[in-house]
């Protein structure tokens, strides 16, 4: 069994918002929220530990939005009520809050870093592992016309601040004592569908040329990490009260994501076939790990353990069996919607990744 992150069995970050706490959220003025928050994560911590996960998160529980929390904190940044949320199939749209830069992007202090203090404290004999959105998000999400030119007027001069900004937040998670921290980076993988990148080019930004972009200001992120520190990625294609938004294998950002990007592994979505096949599996480096995300949380249905050993079995046709690990394919509540499950079929998911990494992985 592996002894360092990301672990044989293992998980994307968010959970479902227990009832008090959704409850506590509707009516409670902050001071009083806090202490539910505290109490529910705690439990939370409590139950991952349970069901045998060797690493525990917070559940995103103090969040509403997996990416806005962390992003309209960092400095020239600035939340909104927009005209619409997120789309997503099936009608649905998430809340309307957009971001927008209106100064210059920097980093001093944010109150994440307590979030990660508290979760860390409460840990003890679990990794504390800390999820924050990609650098990548901030500029997908609204391109060019949600930066002030009269702050960049070059590109170029956001992305490099953008990226320096991020590596200081990287060293403060580092200087709290964070070792495991994963970095959601879902527009990648929108990069392999081609409604997405019909809507990139139709706004003026160039798909081809965005991974090379989000490479560089990755790597400058993660550049100055301790070296116990495990860096991970997270790839989706959006996950919203049980819906999506993207299609299409990796093999378009395979080389970039695994030989250009300097992270230690990659949490990626293999629960449908919307993520293609295995193959791009080829290109991952002997020092790198891949988690599978053959366990689907966008539905209560439990997979059974022949089936994920069968998949496991497939993409050991591709790379090293010893390069890959077990996890759901994305969180359970990347909203504090949650996903369309109930908490015991949560659990039960969880449950069934430890079993399955147990029997394959000793």
């Amino acid at each position: 069994m592996r002894t360092q992150p990301p672990f044989r069995a293992d998980h994307v970050g968010s959970l479902l918002r227990p009832a008090a706490l959704k409850d506590a959220r509707a009516h409670l003025a902050a001071a009083d929220l806090k202490a539910v928050e505290d109490r529910e994560i705690i439990r939370a911590i409590e139950k991952q530990r349970s069901v045998g996960l060797l690493a525990a998160t917070d559940g995103e529980f103090r969040r509403a939005m997996w990416h806005f929390d962390f992003l309209e904190h960092l400095e020239g940044v600035e939340s909104f009520t927009a005209d619409h949320g997120i789309a997503f199939k099936g009608g649905l749209e998430t809340a309307a809050k957009g971001l927008r830069v209106t100064g210059e992007i920097g980093f001093s202090t944010h109150p994440m870093l307590e979030h990660f203090r508290f979760l860390k404290e409460n840990c003890r004999d679990v990794a504390a592992k800390m999820t924050i959105p990609s650098p990548s998000v901030l500029h997908f999400r609204g391109g060019r016309r949600a930066i002030d030119p009269a702050i960049y007027p070059d590109m170029n001069e956001f992305y490099l601040d953008l990226a320096e900004a991020y590596r200081l937040a990287v060293a403060a998670f580092a200087e709290a004592g964070c070792r495991y921290l994963q970095l959601d980076e879902v527009n990648l993988t929108y990069l392999c569908d081609e409604e997405q990148r019909a809507g990139l080019r139709a706004r003026g930004d160039d798909p081809d040329q965005l991974p090379g972009i989000y490479a560089a200001m990755i790597n400058h992120a993660i550049s100055g990490r301790p070296p116990d520190m495990a860096i991970t990625m997270h790839l989706c294609r959006g996950n919203f009260r049980s819906s999506w938004i993207a299609s299409g294998g990796y093999e378009a950002v395979a080389d970039v994501l695994f030989n250009q990007i300097d992270a230690d592994a990659y949490f990626m979505e293999y629960d449908t076939d919307r993520a293609g096949g295995f193959e791009p599996l080829r290109l991952l480096p002997k020092n790198k790990t891949v988690v599978l995300g053959l366990i689907s949380s966008k539905t209560g249905d439990l997979e059974s353990e022949d089936d994920i050993k069968r998949r496991i079995d497939a993409a050991a046709k591709h790379v090293d069996i010893g390069q890959l690990c077990l996890s759901p394919q994305c969180g359970f509540a990347s909203t504090e919607e949650g996903n369309l499950l109930t908490e015991d079929q949560q659990w039960a998911k969880l449950a069934r990744a430890v079993e399955v990494a147990h029997e394959v992985w000793g």
